[in-house]
């Protein structure tokens, strides 16, 4: 169970791990977006099970769009907004701007996105609800993010120069309101308030880079910069140089430029074909070339050898984004059908984003329950390391489950059956669900003897960091 560590070792653990973020730097309201990400996940992956969506009906199908927003909306941005929270302060060594704002930007985030797919679901004919509830979604999504990006922007901005790292944020940032802003205005067309835009080639030629947008830009580019940090402070990893990291901005801004002036062009009446998507997505696979590299030297660079559970689950993760992303701008480029890049799709979203951010919400869960728990204990006697939180190797059998599954769907959607995705998205959910129960486990301190846990008033709670 518990392996302590004399006090000693504890400090010297606390000095290299923890330096960077300290006990003042704990976000909240963090546990709290991690729980709702992970609800919109098991909803998601549910539906799928159901045969809600595709490939039982079309891409562009109203079902389809009450899963795809969960994922993209419900699952991987509330879990990124959590994260970020946490770590932006880390990024620039400055507490959180605007805190208060964390739990109404979750709160107007989660109602948005409940409306958003009760819209849905009127268009798919499953109520009789009023479609004005699409343009009240996007208020509310756009209410919840805009609080989010005030809180992180204000904060990367309190310290001048804007540091390298902070600028893939900010990017990031500015991918989120292209990306929330155009959701708006397909909201407001397909709810028939926005007739007026139906003159332009908003919808379905905006789509594809508004999904760029967000899947790339606000979501992708954010995991490049953050995990460059993150795995330096977790590894134990010398710094990347700044000049490759840079080339890996440069590039990766590049291809979202592209996707962006399209999106822009969309909506001014020009309608940008496949080679806009292609091109962007070359983009992003150099760019994505780039950051493997770099992140492949810090592995090589370690000073901690042994490598923890969030490190071995990213390698399937990074697996998946290598190969989605060079297969996925050969057959756009190519013309492939259309089971094909959903399939890529599917696996940089499932197995790339969702694998990566599932891999790492056991690390940042188990680091602020260590840090909550035993950094102000640290000198008074034995601590466990982080790593004695998590439940090994019961842990990583959950996650070969989940990229098992991940693999399954991605042949299934491949082949084009129906029947063989929702057998293939089982195993993601049963995985989800290992890992959410883990994820709560570490919370409560369950692979700790209970002799050496706090008192019961001094333990974390579970959906809220305990701060002062």
């Amino acid at each position: 169970m518990m392996k302590a560590i004399p006090a000693p070792a504890a400090i010297e653990l606390r000095d290299r791990e923890t330096t960077a973020m300290p006990m003042a730097s704990l976000s909240r309201w963090t546990m709290s977006y991690f729980a709702a990400a992970l609800a919109f996940l098991f909803a998601a992956e549910a539906f799928a099970i159901a045969g809600v969506g595709y490939p039982a009906t079309s891409l562009g199908d109203p079902a389809t769009l009450v899963l795809v927003h969960l994922v993209a909306v419900g699952w991987l941005s509330i879990a990124m907004a959590g994260a970020l929270l946490q770590f932006v302060p880390v990024l620039v060594s400055r507490p959180l701007a605007f805190p208060q704002l964390a739990l109404p930007g979750l709160i107007a985030l989660v109602t948005g996105l409940l409306l958003l797919c009760a819209g849905f679901a009127t268009l798919a004919g499953w109520h009789d609800g009023p479609l004005g509830l699409l343009p009240l979604a996007a208020a509310s999504l756009l209410t919840g993010f805009a609080l989010l990006g005030l809180m992180l922007a204000a904060t990367l901005l309190s310290v001048r120069p804007v540091t390298l790292f902070a600028s893939f944020v900010l990017a990031g940032l500015a991918c989120l309101a292209a990306t929330a802003l155009s959701g708006s205005a397909f909201a407001a067309i397909l709810s028939g308030c926005g007739g007026w835009l139906l003159d332009f080639a908003i919808l379905p030629d905006g789509v594809p880079f508004h999904a760029l947008l967000g899947l790339g830009g606000w979501l992708g580019l954010i995991a490049f910069g953050v995990s460059y940090r993150l795995f330096v402070m977790f590894l134990m990893a010398p710094d990347s140089p700044a000049r490759r990291v840079r080339s890996v901005l440069l590039s990766a801004g590049l291809g979202l430029g592209m996707a962006f002036a399209a999106l822009v062009a969309a909506f001014v009446g020009f309608e940008p074909g496949a080679g806009w998507v292609a091109a962007a997505l070359a983009a992003l696979v150099a760019a994505s070339a780039l950051y493997g590299r770099d992140i492949l030297a810090l592995y090589r660079a370690r000073r901690r050898k042994a490598l923890e559970i969030n490190m071995l689950a990213s390698i399937p993760a990074y697996a998946s984004l290598g190969i989605g992303i060079v297969l996925l701008s050969i057959a756009v480029a190519a013309g492939a059908a259309e089971s094909i890049v959903a399939a890529l799709v599917f696996l940089l979203a499932f197995g790339w984003l969702g694998g990566f951010t599932l891999a790492h919400l056991v690390k940042i869960v188990s680091f602020m329950t260590w840090l909550e728990t035993y950094a102000p204990r640290l000198g008074r006697g034995p601590a466990p390391r982080v790593g004695d939180l998590v439940a090994m190797p019961r842990t990583g059998w959950w996650f070969g489950l989940y990229f098992g599954g991940v693999m399954l769907g991605t042949i299934a959607l491949c082949v084009g059956t129906a029947s063989g995705f929702r057998w293939a998205v089982l195993p993601c959910l049963m995985g989800t669900a290992g890992i959410a129960g883990e994820l709560v486990r570490v919370r409560r301190l369950s692979e700790i003897n209970a002799n050496a846990r706090p008192p019961a008033h001094e333990r974390p709670w579970l959906l809220t960091a305990r701060i002062g």
